[in-house]
């Protein structure tokens, strides 16, 4: 990357089953205080010499928040009266890609990048069938859930993968969300209890899918010479990369994830990253079903495609393992869609400081966060940080 942004500031949001003591705002409101606390900022107009917030990136989206325009309804928490603010409706992380971008290009110098959700407060089914073609698709009645279990078969059928081998995947996953105060307060589960648990959409399991969850994050970057001026411990952006695939379900084939392989091509090469498995230290990974995160490392190339399964049995992504994955307990331990991949590049942030308490990698230098939107994870989204 020709000049190099640093995330300045990042929060978070204890992310609960149901918030009903916050409303958006509020929820909001909180994450932005902290930021803004911990980096001294105020807002461009608030300021004559000097730096300041000069954009605003939220990531929000209308159907979720049941109102039009949703970003307006938390404008006011995130401190956006005569400020430049975009709203993206789709992803945290790429809501961060945005930040970078504007960054990069010189349309802003110091960005506050904010994401909210309240999944309690809707029916997924109902908004998930709107986002599928409405003329062929929704009176289907797809779902991301249906959309999903077609994907999880094909991956079953085209690599002969288990359900007991992506079920390992929630185990780790709420086993090192014990570590996380972020966390969505989740009992660990044995393989067995997960295999056991009903099916919602053959072959995916009631204990197989994301959690629903209220939450927000935030967080500031800004351009290198401001950057080092705001904290003595800047993350490094040091790669990117942002792909969608067809909208079609049956125009790619469901077992390969295209888009997310050409995204972390993309940012590899932006980072200088030739081999993922030994140029990344950690890896936190979003994934609204289980199967989900097999596939997803297959696409990441920290193994070969086909062989998330058997990549998984050898417990190469625990803790002290080659390459951890998730130790924040990732999105299936609780992490509400929209917010998830800012919430990983969140998580991350810590791990790069040093500040992941009881979570906290042994040696993290350089680490990988990585966010979806849509079915099957239609659009995915790399993002590489460094020291």
């Amino acid at each position: 990357m020709s000049e190099r942004i640093g995330i300045v500031a990042a929060a978070q949001t204890k992310y609960v089953a149901n918030n009903e003591q916050q409303n958006l705002g509020e929820m909001v409101r909180g994450v932005v205080d902290e930021v803004i606390k911990d980096t001294g900022l105020r807002y461009e107009d608030q300021v004559k010499d000097g730096y300041a917030i000069d954009q605003i990136v939220s990531c929000s989206e209308d159907y979720w928040d049941a109102v039009m325009v949703s970003d307006v309804r938390v404008h006011a928490e995130m401190g956006g009266f005569f400020m430049n603010e975009i709203k993206v409706s789709a992803d945290g992380a790429q809501a961060l890609c945005t930040a970078v971008m504007n960054i990069l290009s010189g349309y802003a110098s110091v960005v506050l990048v904010v994401a909210h959700r309240k999944e309690s407060q809707a029916v997924a089914s109902i908004i998930e069938n709107a986002a599928f073609d409405p003329l062929f698709q929704r009176p289907l009645g797809l779902t991301f859930l249906t959309a999903g279990a077609l994907q999880a078969q094909r991956y079953m059928d085209k690599y002969n993968i288990s359900a007991d081998q992506w079920a390992k995947a929630v185990v780790r996953d709420r086993k090192n969300a014990q570590n996380n105060p972020f966390a969505l307060d989740i009992e660990p589960v044995t393989v067995t209890d997960v295999l056991n648990s009903r099916f919602l959409a053959y072959p995916i399991r009631y204990l197989d899918c994301k959690p629903p969850s209220d939450g927000a994050c935030a967080m500031v970057l800004a351009k290198e010479e401001i950057a080092k001026k705001i904290s003595a411990k800047p993350v490094w952006v040091k790669g990117l990369g942002n792909c969608y695939d067809a909208h079609y379900l049956g125009d790619r084939d469901l077992a390969d994830c295209e888009s997310l392989t050409l995204a972390a091509k993309q940012a590899y090469k932006m980072a200088g990253i030739s081999d993922p498995r030994k140029d990344i230290d950690l890896a936190e990974i979003s994934a609204e079903y289980s199967y989900q995160e097999l596939m997803w490392m297959e696409g990441l190339g920290f193994c070969e495609r086909g062989q998330g399964g058997k990549f998984m049995d050898k417990s190469f992504t625990k803790k002290n393992g080659e390459l951890p994955v998730n130790l924040s307990g990732g999105t299936l331990a609780g992490s509400p869609k929209g917010v998830a991949g800012l919430a990983r590049v969140a998580d991350l942030v810590l791990q790069l400081r040093g500040e992941a308490g009881a979570a906290q990698a042994a040696r993290v230098n350089t680490g990988l966060a990585h966010g979806i939107t849509g079915p099957c994870g239609q659009s995915q989204c790399v993002v590489i940080l460094g020291k």
